[in-house]
């Protein structure tokens, strides 16, 4: 009977185990692209010295800009791990 039991508790082990490295990957690239917006902006922003609606671009991107891409990353992360969920079959059922 245990022997019966063991196949089971490895295979939603690796199923786990697998689950939780693709969430880190997914996590770790969209800390990646928050860092690269956050950083970016603010060290390329002397360049970025053109008018945009009457601002200066670099104001609007660090104003503005950055906060829709934060916003885009939340959005990104949920749809991301909620897919994650249901391809490995760990989502909150109802």
């Amino acid at each position: 009977m245990a022997t019966e039991l063991a196949p089971e508790v490895t295979t939603e082990t690796t199923r786990r185990r697998q689950h939780w490295r693709l969430n880190r990957l997914f996590t770790g690239g969209l800390l990646l692209v928050w860092l690269l917006v956050t950083l970016g902006s603010t060290y390329f922003a002397r360049d970025l010295s053109f008018s945009f609606f009457g601002w200066p671009f670099s104001f609007w991107l660090a104003a503005q800009g950055a906060l829709l891409i934060y916003v885009l990353l939340v959005v990104v992360h949920a749809v991301g791990m909620n897919w994650l969920d249901h391809r490995f079959d760990l989502h909150e059922r109802d």
